[in-house]
């Protein structure tokens, strides 16, 4: 990595606007942009290094068990702040591979005593994730700020309202039933600009092996007024014109079945499935334009291809709803020069010879984002009113597309990576930025799994579009305007007496595990990477310091935040860390 000196960076002048300045929610504000009115410090140093998930290692040996190496398959909230006091999730109990609901979920108060964080009070929830490590990763606890409150998610589909000043909560319920094991509030809460907030509800039937055993029951957007008005809609009022749960939805070739390399022919037609029902997708935090339409994604629950982007008015009508089905023609045969990511029809890497131009060989027809509840990708609104979403696709190597939509839910284009990221919105001199990580992984063949016809090492069978790991910045029409590469190779851990050792065990670098990041006022990005370092990452793409944490370690997606002071907090192995000078 090119590194330059570091430099002290001055505050921005406490104007009142500034000291309004928290972090209350996923992605700082109701859309979600990321981009603070503060400018971080400098990466001196760890002011603070906080464990708050008690079961880190078990995770990690679940993930070894899931994926052949140490990992941490979760997600995980933004830290809160809000002026002197801070609050972050704990989580406690047992971990099972097979049940997420053992664990125990809470949120911590910490304030600013001494230079450092001194725990106000905990206060414990009911909520419990959904499902099992063989269903999805974890899924994100998420609370947020709002009109003087924290509001924390609990069990059945209800959020607590809780002082801020004694921890003491009072339950929000839409429902009847909150000792409801098979209803899960299922988001972040998002807080409107008139501090309505807004989540999403999930119920399936009780009892199966899996949570996708059974279609769902139903799903919900939840609506609570800062009066503590309290409506919700069912997502089968939102989606009008999809498959009924009970339809047939087209899939795709299946390996082992349908001969490889894909498409099996140029006219070949892959089987369908049911589709299940309409739902909310998983951690999806609802994004509130300033006119205040509502932007949430669904999905079929039996199958990720075929997914929504909706936009709902305030008074939870529909006001139109955009398919992510077949919107992309940068598959089969097309170069990667022109956009494309396979080697030539015919090659290792690439489609069968002869296949049609631009389509998913998988399905044989245009690309599209699908909806999986392992991201935690959310809507982000644009200045101009524009949407982005990160939407999962497995035939790019498996790094998504990042899918842009207008205010009236026309199409209007994309950019080759979407998995798992809330991007950030840079706004400057007229105009904005779209900030996004770009992962371009190895080790996983570029559509399918069988090493004969999709190598694993991309960097022989693909050399013109190799292993690499970026953060990248796009204009708003996502054209790219810089990136900045990760060459880092150092895999670290940090010991109990505070040193740190290293082995070089990464020639290809780490990837990002940022999924929503701080963008402070002079346009610096703050982000974190697999290789346990948080970045500071200035315009034009240059590395401006880096500070290691605790753990170099796969996955764990992690959001940051910043404070109206600069400090930025930051997330890794389970612990929480403040960086500044």
């Amino acid at each position: 990595m090119k590194v330059r000196l570091s430099i002290l960076v001055s505050l921005v002048l406490c104007t009142p606007a500034v000291l309004a300045q928290d972090w209350p929610q996923w992605g700082l504000d109701p859309q979600h942009t990321g981009q603070a009115a503060v400018v971080g410090q400098s990466l001196d140093r760890n002011i603070v290094n906080i464990l708050y998930d008690t079961l880190v290692e078990d995770e990690m040996d679940a993930g070894e068990e899931l994926v052949g190496e140490q990992a941490l398959l979760a997600h995980y909230q933004a830290p809160l702040v809000d002026g002197n006091d801070v609050y972050m999730m704990r989580k406690t109990g047992t971990y099972s591979i097979t049940d997420y609901s053992t664990q125990n979920w809470s949120e911590t108060k910490y304030s600013w005593q001494g230079g450092t964080l001194v725990e106000a009070w905990n206060f414990a929830t009911d909520w419990k994730a959904p499902g099992s490590a063989f269903d999805f990763w974890e899924p994100v606890f998420h609370p947020a700020l709002a009109h003087g409150f924290l509001y924390v998610p609990g069990a059945g589909g209800t959020i607590f309202k809780v002082d801020k000043t004694t921890g003491t909560g009072t339950r929000i319920n839409p429902f009847n039933n909150v000792n409801d094991n098979a209803t899960f509030t299922a988001s972040p809460i998002s807080v409107a600009p008139n501090g309505d907030l807004y989540y999403n509800v999930v119920r399936i039937v009780p009892g199966g092996s899996s949570f996708f055993s059974h279609d769902v029951v139903d799903s919900w957007l939840v609506k609570v007024t800062a009066a503590g008005l309290v409506t919700k809609v069912s997502y089968s009022v939102l989606t009008p014109g999809t498959p009924a749960g009970n339809a047939q939805c087209q899939n795709a070739f299946v390996e082992g079945v349908d001969p490889l390399p894909w498409p099996p022919s140029p006219t070949a037609v892959p089987g369908s499935v049911t589709c299940g029902t309409q739902r909310a997708a998983l951690n999806i935090a609802p994004a509130i334009a300033p006119d205040g339409t509502i932007y949430t994604i669904s999905r079929a629950h039996l199958i990720s291809r075929w997914g929504y982007l909706i936009a709902v008015n305030p008074d939870l009508t529909p006001k139109w709803i955009s398919s992510l089905r077949e919107r992309f023609n940068d598959g089969c045969g097309v170069p990667v020069s022109q956009g494309g990511f396979f080697p030539p029809n015919g090659a290792p890497g690439g489609c069968r010879a002869g296949a049609n131009l631009g389509v998913d060989p998988a399905t044989n027809r245009p690309g599209g984002g699908r909806v999986l509840d392992d991201s935690s990708s959310t809507p982000v609104v644009a200045p101009d009113g524009s949407v982005f979403y990160g939407a999962y696709s497995r035939y790019n190597y498996a790094q998504g597309h990042l899918m842009k939509f207008s205010a009236s839910g026309a199409y209007l284009g994309t950019y080759g990576f979407g998995w798992d990221i809330t991007p950030g919105i840079y706004e400057h001199g007229g105009t904005y930025s779209v900030l996004t990580k770009e992962n371009r992984y190895g080790e996983v063949g570029s559509y399918c799994n069988t090493e004969e016809f999709c190598p694993s090492d991309r960097d022989a069978s693909n050399p013109t579009y190799g292993e690499a790991y970026f953060i990248t910045q796009l204009n708003k029409n996502l054209n790219v305007q810089w990136m900045f590469q990760n060459t880092n190779t150092l895999s670290c851990h940090r010991n109990p007496d505070d040193t740190v050792t290293c082995v070089d065990d990464h020639p290809k670098s780490f990837e990002w595990c940022v999924n929503a990041w701080v963008i402070d006022a002079n346009g610096t990005s703050f982000v974190n990477s697999e290789d346990g370092n948080l970045f500071a990452i200035d315009q034009g793409g240059i590395v401006r310091k880096t500070i290691f944490q605790q753990l170099a370690l796969g996955a764990a997606y992690t959001p940051t935040s910043i404070g109206n002071d600069g400090k930025i907090y930051s997330q890794n192995a389970g612990r929480l860390f403040v960086a500044g000078f």
